[in-house]
């Protein structure tokens, strides 16, 4: 590119100005529970990166990555750095190496820090980094699950990245339950709204949020930030839009009835 690339690395002190540029309003619901959410992950080693072109002073993308120990996916990546988002926006930035650059940005440190490598997840749904990014760089698909990919790059010696065994939590979760955690904007913009649409319709649904790398680790599904489940079915794995959540809630009214023959859509596996 020919314009002037930034990356900023941003400080507890800088939040309150930056945030993280994917939401467009910080003052909305969302905003302000992320920002608490960093100042409390400071302390576990998060690092949150900003992408300015020129003299913008609106980033065009950002990295959040955190030590392997304390991702907020179920994921074990000890001795990693492990990418939780990385973003370019909007779409006239996409298709020009800045989100290579980012990735370089993450290696950088991993390298800097002794790590064994850098580890992401990856799909095809929204609100994640396609595979086609990492691979470009040098990253391997690890293994797949729930309809996303696990990656890594390797800079040294060690063990490999895996994902948890979030199936088996399924089966914990009776009745409809959302379990979320602060990490997106988006969701934690959507919950309220979402608890809001089930107790107008007269539906139980528990709502539980996970407060610990360590309880997002043994979430109910891979991305681990919004989970959607009735009976041991995963219906949904990531952010809810409102007409989705009700039309789900309006076939969770049919299961057991004599007229219905429409099934659950589950999440992929």
């Amino acid at each position: 590119m020919e314009d002037r690339i930034r990356v900023v690395t941003l400080t507890p002190e800088d939040y309150p100005g930056y945030g993280c540029p994917c939401y467009l309003n910080p003052m909305y619901e969302g905003g302000p529970r992320k920002k608490d959410w960093l100042f409390a992950r400071h302390s576990e080693g998060l690092t949150l990166k900003h992408l300015f072109i020129g003299d913008e002073e609106k980033p065009a993308g950002f990295i959040e990555y955190v030590p392997g120990e304390f991702a907020w996916r179920a994921v074990s990546a000890p001795g990693y750095l492990f990418i939780q988002c990385i973003w370019i926006y909007p779409k006239k930035n996409r298709q020009k190496g800045l989100g290579s650059i980012l990735l370089e940005e993450c290696l950088n440190d991993a390298k800097a820090q002794g790590k064994v490598g850098v580890a992401s997840i990856t799909g095809e749904g929204p609100f994640i980094a396609r595979k086609d990014l990492f691979v470009k760089n040098g990253f391997s698909v690890i293994e797949s699950s729930g309809g996303y990919e696990l990656v890594a790059k390797r800079l040294k010696d060690g063990p490999l990245p895996k994902f948890l065994d979030w199936k088996s939590q399924l089966s914990h979760y009776k009745g409809l339950h959302l379990i979320y955690s602060d990490q997106c904007q988006w969701v934690a913009r959507s919950v309220p709204e979402l608890k809001d649409i089930a107790k107008l319709h007269g539906i139980e649904m528990t709502v539980t949020e996970l407060k610990t790398p360590e309880e997002t680790q043994a979430a109910p599904s891979v991305h681990a930030t919004l989970t959607l489940v009735f009976d041991g079915v995963l219906l949904a794995d990531h952010y809810i839009p409102r007409p989705r959540f009700f039309s789900i809630l309006k076939k969770i009214h049919k299961i057991g009835s004599e007229d219905s023959d429409q099934p659950f859509e589950p999440a992929e596996e």
